[in-house]
């Protein structure tokens, strides 16, 4: 599904990962840091793709929501997990959203 963001600016998180082999616990944390996200100010929506690489897109109003999201405490355990054991590369990308623009049949 295709995010519904408001009229820019604003932010988007990239996250690109390639897994391990590693599954436990992974679907039921990634569920729960998107129920997380949601409640989070300042969260405006997500996009998020697997076919080998991974790619998860979140927006956000400002860049003092992003920090806050990085720091939220269960987040934290999810990212210090995710370096453990879920993910064998990951690179994380900050992006203002200066334009945007949409097509829908």
């Amino acid at each position: 599904m295709i995010a519904n963001t408001p009229a820019p600016p604003y932010y988007a998180v990239i996250f690109t990962n390639i897994r391990t082999q590693i599954e436990e616990g992974y679907d039921e944390t990634a569920l729960q840091m998107v129920q997380l996200a949601e409640k989070q100010d300042g969260y405006l929506g997500h996009e998020s793709v697997r076919n080998g690489l991974g790619i998860t897109i979140s927006y956000w109003e400002s860049l003092e929501a992003i920090r806050n999201w990085k720091q939220q405490n269960d987040h934290l355990i999810a990212q210090s997990l995710g370096r453990e054991k879920w993910y064998a590369a990951y690179k994380t990308r900050i992006c203002k959203v200066e334009r945007d623009y949409d097509f829908f049949i």
